[in-house]
């Protein structure tokens, strides 16, 4: 089987973010920063919303993704790439490598939101689809790779996955200013990580806190105790962080450089997604509003006039399903 990068480099650090942004230039888009009056005052702090779900392929991944795949030689592109993910990483790991001209497969759970599925395919992927209740989509990667050659780029424990993501927070702190907080949504750790090292070079004292949904918090648990949690199958609404662990380098990295974990249960992400929709008119998905969930709900103690940046990670939402959750709810809250 083909190594990835994190097989043979685990060190991050923000030269690499740097490298990445250079990499990156030209091809991601600079998505914008928005404020809201509104925002300010619910929370009396002056926040600014850095808005991933504008990015190429709906979500932040595709900064980690198109870094990675930019890194293979010429063999390992011919050969091709396989990657695993619930929808985000996919559609970035397959509009990434249409780009450069790369052919990809992607495992994907069969319940995976239909409107990533087709995205994935439209961008001219391979996607096989598993069922999670048998068998891991590692293990199913794993073995494709030792039968076609292929590399494995994943989701996020790669150094060059990280070092992309973080250029999200680079771009944030450039555009915004110095940050006393930053909130970021965490499955795997890749956003959070290469986040964190950002924050902590451009914007010294800035303190970075992780985000999970309550039914997935092993991140939380890991970042706590110090030792790693795992979760299997974690049921939530945030479909991007149902992740079953931190991986091999993204917890040492949030060890270190993030300074708090907190979670939000899936009716205050619901509440934090629709507040986004009405508000700020900006479309994002349940994980995508992880951090601004946190923010809303005050799981962080941010003080008065406090300077707070937030990534809205993603906009890819299957907006029917979505629809038919916010009306169980609110049947449940009738009754």
């Amino acid at each position: 089987m083909a190594a990835s990068a994190a097989d043979t480099d685990t060190e991050v650090t923000y030269a690499d973010i740097e490298a990445a942004a250079r990499c990156l230039d030209g091809h991601a888009h600079r998505t914008p920063v928005l404020t809201s009056r509104t925002i300010d005052r619910r929370t009396e702090a002056k926040v600014y919303f850095k808005c991933e779900n504008f990015q190429r392929s709906g979500a932040f991944k595709f900064r980690g993704a198109f870094n990675a795949l930019s890194q293979l030689d010429r063999a390992a592109r011919d050969r091709g790439v396989v990657t695993y993910s619930s929808g985000n990483h996919a559609q970035a790991v397959a509009l990434s490598a249409q780009l450069l001209g790369i052919r990809a497969t992607i495992v994907m759970p069969d319940d995976a939101a239909s409107v990533k599925l087709e995205a994935t395919r439209g961008y001219g992927a391979e996607v096989i689809t598993y069922d999670k209740t048998k068998t891991t989509r590692e293990a199913i990667a794993r073995a494709l790779a030792a039968e076609r050659g292929l590399t494995v780029v994943p989701p996020f424990d790669d150094r060059h996955v990280i070092a992309g993501q973080g250029t999200a927070a680079k771009e944030l702190i450039e555009d915004a200013g110095r940050l006393d907080w930053l909130l970021v949504c965490t499955g795997g750790g890749g956003l959070t990580s290469g986040c964190a090292i950002a924050a902590g070079h451009l914007s010294p004292g800035c303190r970075t806190v992780g985000v999970e949904p309550a039914a997935g918090d092993d991140a939380t648990r890991s970042f706590h105790t110090g030792v790693l949690h795992t979760v299997d199958n974690p049921d939530t609404i945030a479909d991007g962080a149902r992740t079953s662990a931190l991986g091999k380098l993204t917890f040492p990295l949030i060890r270190r450089h993030v300074h708090d974990m907190v979670t939000v249960d899936d009716d205050q992400l619901l509440d934090a997604m629709l507040y986004l929709w009405e508000r700020m008119k900006i479309v994002v998905e349940p994980t995508g509003a992880l951090a601004a969930a946190a923010l809303f709900e005050r799981k962080v103690q941010i003080e008065r006039g406090a300077r707070v940046g937030v990534i809205v990670s993603g906009g890819n939402v299957d907006v029917r399903s979505i629809c038919g959750l916010i009306a169980q709810r609110d049947e449940r809250a009738g009754g």
